[in-house]
């Protein structure tokens, strides 16, 4: 399949079930959102704690009204309920199945919120000449949990989870420079070398995703995640959320050059 296809056309395979991938690597050049749906009373306390945590839980996105599931702002049609490959339902904190869509469980009282993706900047790192090994390799993003707190909010707290690209170190320096200039999709890495610095114990074993070789020289670069409020939902314990599949993202209109602070 052609990577470069446009948001909206992968939106309606995805709609139509005919693309059940990652999105890594598609749409290139144009903003993907990790997805948070709770209860409207549930709503308050989850901004609180985006707002404190903004390296992990950049919001790029909210439903102006609790049950809102098309969401114009994000692009052409884009329906919050089936235009993601596949999506998570917690219930009491607990995951409790994965599926395609979520029409058949959508609420009047569902509030969206969309995050930041680090797929977002990886664009600019590769036009930078940087390799993301992820899209080398064609896989997920290997995702890990971490010891790092987050600033907890209400109901909701929790550690880090954090993406991870292998560089050199003299790389690592560069995609430093380059992401910061991208804060709203996590900015710049929150660490790199040494995993069990920050509670990674096998760096070959992600929590999510798929292990990336690591080659002679390079150094693992991590960076804040989107999936950090699954772990913050697994502590609340809402009765009701839904999220995306880690690496399953929405994909928008929104370009990622508007993003950038120069």
């Amino acid at each position: 399949m052609d990577t470069s296809i446009s948001p909206y056309d992968l939106r309606q395979l995805i709609r139509r079930g005919e693309f059940k991938s990652h999105t890594s690597g598609f749409s290139q050049g144009f903003v993907q959102g990790n997805l948070a749906i709770m209860p409207s009373e549930w709503a308050n306390d989850f901004l609180k704690f985006c707002q404190l945590n903004p390296k992990p839980c950049p919001i790029i996105g909210i439903s102006a009204n609790p049950g809102e599931f098309l969401l114009p702002d994000l692009g052409q049609d884009v329906d919050i309920r089936t235009d993601i490959p596949r999506y998570r339902i917690y219930e009491d904190g607990i995951l409790s199945r994965e599926v395609d869509d979520v029409k058949a469980v959508w609420r009047d009282d569902l509030v969206t919120f969309l995050l930041g993706c680090s797929f977002s900047f990886e664009e600019s790192l590769i036009a930078d000449g940087l390799e993301v090994r992820n899209i080398t390799e064609k896989v997920n993003v290997p995702m890990y949990r971490t010891n790092i707190a987050c600033k907890p909010a209400g109901r909701f707290s929790g550690t880090t989870v954090v993406s991870m690209r292998p560089m050199t170190p003299k790389d690592a320096i560069r995609a430093v420079q380059i992401c910061t200039r991208f804060p709203s999709v996590h900015g710049a890495p929150l660490h790199f070398g040494q995993p069990e610095a920050i509670g990674i114990q096998d760096i070959n074993t992600p929590d999510y995703g798929d292990a990336v070789t690591i080659k002679p020289g390079e150094v693992p670069v991590f960076w804040a995640c989107g999936v950090t409020p699954q772990v913050a939902i697994e502590n609340a314990k809402p009765p009701f959320c839904i999220t995306h599949s880690p690496g399953f993202m929405l994909v928008t209109d929104i370009r990622n050059s508007s993003l950038a602070i120069m």
